[in-house]
């Protein structure tokens, strides 16, 4: 359409025919008498005036079919824009269908997911009251565990400190039975079973004659007996024991009786200072 052009109007019909006009007011002008009459001069200007008339008529037409080709033209792309926007509304149309498609394809994958996300909720809290619930129950289980760990420790040291006391008092009589070789072997055998209960984390420890009473480490047979100031250990009962570094039992022992008041003895170097001055 753009190519379209207005047709093309021949000129020299209008231009003969102004010629024809034209030559004919020449001819009456010359022909006429002078002065020049009323009907002359009508036929002279009537003449000239078609002559104009016909000379433009051909530049009238050919404005008026550019004109018209142009408001074709412009009428033509009014069409084709509203073609376009018919084309246009169409695609909006088509793409606003998928939009709604699309959108309730997405309504349906968020409620999916909120429903996957609820799901998963609640098996994560029904995971997490099962893993409490275990958890407690392990708990329970291992301080029971630990309870028994902790008994058949206790009895297991009381019976370990039986057998050492034992083992001391058997020591004991072999030395008071005056048999040095009774009592040799018989401190190998208390040495041999203190280095295995040793091993364990049970260490005894002895308490040794005219040692001073300390009521951190030592103790006396009758618990509730009260023990004098300054007073001195005779001899040793029962051995104590440590265990792991904590004091399991002080060690047991007899309190060393207070004798009479000693009289007083003179210093030999205060002597011996006398008897070499003059």
């Amino acid at each position: 359409m753009s190519d379209q052009r207005a047709p093309k109007i021949a000129i020299w019909p209008f231009l003969a025919a102004d010629s024809v006009l034209v030559g004919t007011a020449i001819f009456i002008g010359m022909n006429a008498a002078i002065p020049l009459k009323a009907t002359a001069i009508i036929a002279l200007a009537a003449c000239i005036i078609a002559g104009a008339a016909i000379c433009i008529a051909p530049f009238i037409l050919a404005y008026r079919a550019e004109t018209k080709l142009a408001e074709y033209k412009t009428f033509s792309s009014t069409i084709q824009q509203v073609e376009n926007v018919r084309g246009v509304a169409n695609q909006i149309s088509f793409a606003t269908a998928q939009w709604q498609m699309v959108q309730e394809q997405a309504g349906q994958t968020i409620k999916a997911a909120r429903d996957i996300s609820e799901r998963m909720t609640a098996e994560a809290k029904a995971f997490s009251e099962f893993m409490l619930k275990a958890n407690d129950t392990e708990k329970a289980h291992l301080r029971l565990e630990l309870e028994k760990l902790h008994r058949n420790e206790g009895e297991w040291l009381h019976t370990v400190m039986r057998v050492m006391d034992h083992v001391y008092a058997l020591y004991v009589a072999g030395v008071k039975s005056g048999q040095e070789n009774l009592r040799i072997q018989l401190g190998n055998f208390q040495n041999a079973c203190r280095e295995a209960a040793r091993r364990l984390g049970l260490v005894p420890f002895e308490a040794k004659a005219e040692e001073a009473f300390d009521d951190k480490r030592h103790q006396l047979a009758d618990a509730k007996a009260k023990v004098p100031s300054g007073a001195r250990i005779s001899e040793m009962l029962a051995t104590g024991f440590t265990f792991q570094g904590k004091i399991l039992r002080h060690a047991v022992v007899a309190l060393k009786t207070p004798s009479a008041a000693e009289p007083q003895q003179v210093d030999l170097l205060e002597e011996e200072e006398e008897e070499a001055a003059p």
